[in-house]
């Protein structure tokens, strides 16, 4: 599993010009599923993600976690951050989970998500999305645990 994790002021996604998610502060998560990927990294992911300290507190230290500060949670299914371009100039997605197992455990992800109390929105698994938002930084993180 890879996420893409960007703190944002705001973020939404479109499929076909209509919103199907929107957040405002919060974190904005690409998720990218591996073939070797299953519920338990799932939920490691996810704790991981929502105890990261990366918003800042009074003094101005990222020592806060998503929890702390009320943010909200957009993840997005992105299969291409799992491209290997090590060889030759065209991406290779070999390691990518297959689409029904990705989707499976991109969906247990955002369940997790609305289970907790944190307010969480997604895209759709395999749409053609536009992505847009405000990152509040920038502040990006690449997460492979």
């Amino acid at each position: 599993m890879k996420l893409v994790i960007q703190r944002v002021n705001h973020a939404d996604v479109k499929i076909d010009k209509k919103e199907v998610g929107r957040i405002n502060k919060g974190l904005l998560v690409l998720v990218g599923v591996t073939s070797d990927d299953d519920e338990k990294t799932v939920e490691k992911y996810f704790n991981k993600l929502v105890k990261l300290r990366i918003f800042e507190d009074e003094n101005g230290k990222t020592n806060l976690s998503l929890k702390d500060v009320g943010g909200e949670l957009l993840l997005v299914s992105q299969f291409t951050l799992l491209a290997n371009c090590k060889d030759g100039n065209r991406p290779s997605f070999i390691g990518a989970g297959s689409p029904d197992e990705a989707k499976r455990l991109y969906e247990y992800m955002v369940d997790l998500g609305k289970k907790s109390d944190i307010h969480t929105e997604c895209g759709v698994f395999g749409a053609d999305m536009k992505v847009s938002l405000e990152n509040d930084g920038p502040f990006t993180i690449v997460l492979e645990l």
